[in-house]
């Protein structure tokens, strides 16, 4: 038994707040949810931040965050050692991957080097628990040039490393190969997008195969969204995005260099500014305050940190970086540390008003 922070709710708002917990990466998978006389407790990763606890209480208003002891599951975890406990030694069971990324019906793993050898086992138990899984890609490579792609290796199932995955209600053709996707900012695009005002006009300055943009398409009537991107893979899936989520009259794509587009046909339209391309998104604010309206807007940037404090460096980093333009920092909304991606190295969100 272990004490932790849970969501206590309404077993009939159950549903609700299961998948608002999910969304927003709290839901902890290690313990069991329990029932207690009409309630759920669900149990969380961490206490949620301010806003989360906002749009908690929006979606189920009868929500009370506590501490509680919750029985540990292991089933999940189990059942794949148990699969590999009579093909790998004893001594590497231990190294099994922690983490699988489900995207669609693919599976994304790292494996450690001293389970090189194994793969192909592992990915096996992989397909033998999850039964919607048809591929499982290794990682063979870090996250890396202009359009952030990484390397793969199939270890098992299908060849391929295209898949249609399903998120917040909107469909997205992904191809890991081609195109940058992570399925564990899904938080973030759902936060974002809940930000957005009815008649608003955003430019998403990276937007990849259009996890943001068309999310927030989907979820308001009156919006427009410039989808800037300079991959033309991802660019072609974004249109293909486009079209199977019925967005084409909200979200206009272009193909290109955010700086030239912005310069040349997006100055001074934008109420809101999304910057998802952490390794040099700093180095577009300036752009990001051009494409802004006379009277302000929003930006929400990204950032890699792996300082002592990422919050206060990214919020410092951000707030030198528009001293540096015509425009005036009001005042810094949020900053949050989105996920780790290293050991002491972090992906941070920083919104800001800017005048």
């Amino acid at each position: 038994m272990s004490e932790t922070p849970c969501l206590r709710i309404p077993k009939n708002f159950g549903e609700k707040g299961l998948a608002v917990a999910q969304r927003m990466g709290l839901l902890n998978r290690e313990f069991r949810i329990q029932r207690e006389q009409g309630f759920l407790y669900i149990p969380l990763t961490r206490k949620p931040l301010a806003n989360e606890l906002s749009e908690l209480k929006l979606t189920v208003p009868e929500s009370e965050i506590c501490k509680r002891q919750f029985l540990e599951r292991v089933e999940r975890q189990a059942k794949i050692v148990d699969l590999l406990s009579a093909e790998l030694p004893p001594h590497v069971l231990a190294s099994l991957p922690q983490a699988i990324d489900f995207i669609g019906d693919i599976a994304v793993v790292e494996i450690a080097p001293e389970l090189e050898g194994y793969k192909q086992v592992i990915g096996e138990a992989i397909l033998r628990s999850h039964k919607r899984v048809r591929t499982v890609l290794a990682k063979s490579g870090a996250v890396s040039g202009v359009y952030r792609l990484r390397t793969f290796e199939v270890v098992r199932g299908e060849a391929r490393t295209a898949t249609v995955h399903r998120e917040h209600g909107c469909v997205f053709h992904v191809d890991l190969a081609k195109a940058y996707f992570s399925p564990r900012l899904s938080y973030e695009h759902s936060r974002v997008a809940s930000l957005v005002r009815q008649g608003e006009t955003v430019v998403d300055m990276f937007a990849g195969v259009g996890s943001f943009s068309i999310l927030i398409a989907k979820k308001h009537v009156n919006v427009t969204v410039y989808a800037i991107d300079m991959n033309p893979d991802a660019f072609e899936l974004l249109k293909k995005n486009i079209l199977a989520n019925r967005a084409e009259a909200k979200v206009k794509p272009i193909l290109g260099d955010a700086r030239q587009i912005v310069d040349e046909r997006l100055m001074e339209v934008a109420d809101r500014v999304i910057m998802n391309l952490p390794e040099k998104a700093i180095e577009y604010i300036d752009v990001a305050c051009r494409s802004i309206k006379p009277e302000g807007g929003i930006i929400h940037c990204y950032e890699f940190s792996d300082t002592a404090e990422p919050l206060e460096t990214a919020k410092n980093r951000l707030t030198e970086a528009v001293k540096q333009t015509d425009r005036r920092l009001e005042k810094i909304l949020l900053a949050r540390i989105v996920r780790g991606i290293a050991p002491f190295t972090y992906q941070v969100a920083v919104d800001a008003d800017i005048r």
